[in-house]
């Protein structure tokens, strides 16, 4: 179900709902027969989310990937930075293998940015994945804080805009909400 041409999304910004947005327009283009890798950086396998669920059993077009590492501000043991720079290569290096095995339509980065941010993928490594992808593959990055340089490569750039939100409360996140 290849596209003529297939367009780079960023769903950035401090509000609620990049990866909802992502696993929306997943959802939308699986009706429509096409195939999904979606790679997900520091939210680990064995954790528990309802988007993992949903992919695993439902969406058979998706490939789902995700790493062993949670984001380091949401660790309790400092782990060392160049631990978590490790399995973020892997886990970026793997996901790039497998869009050279097998043809997909598109492609979720979901929080790309806070690898990039965090100093765990470089910013040049990221532009030249969106440079150099595949004519008609869709491409999604998600994550706070999408560096300009990104920003002007995409051709939709979406921000989620925090206006107000219950984890400033001290309400913690939510299973079939948050996660």
């Amino acid at each position: 179900m290849t596209q003529k041409k297939g367009l780079v999304h960023i769903y950035t910004g401090d509000g609620k709902g990049k990866t909802s947005a992502a696993l929306g327009l997943t959802m939308r283009a699986t009706g429509w027969g096409w195939k999904v890798l979606f790679v997900q950086f520091f939210k680990r396998e064995n954790d528990p989310a309802g988007e993992k669920n949903i992919i695993r059993t439902c969406l058979k077009d998706v490939e789902l990937l995700r790493g062993d590492m949670k984001h380091p501000m949401f660790q309790k043991e400092k782990l060392p930075q160049e631990k978590v720079k490790e399995e973020v290569q892997a886990l970026f290096e793997y996901a790039k293998k497998r869009l050279e095995k097998k043809p997909f339509d598109m492609v979720v980065f979901d929080e790309i940015m806070s690898a990039v941010n965090g100093g765990y993928l470089s910013l040049e490594e990221v532009i030249e994945l969106v440079e150099t992808k595949p004519p008609s593959l869709e491409m999604v990055l998600t994550g706070r804080n999408a560096p300009p340089e990104l920003v002007m490569r995409a051709d939709y750039v979406t921000e989620m805009l925090k206006i107000k939100h219950p984890f400033d409360e001290g309400i913690k996140a939510r299973k079939g909400v948050e996660f």
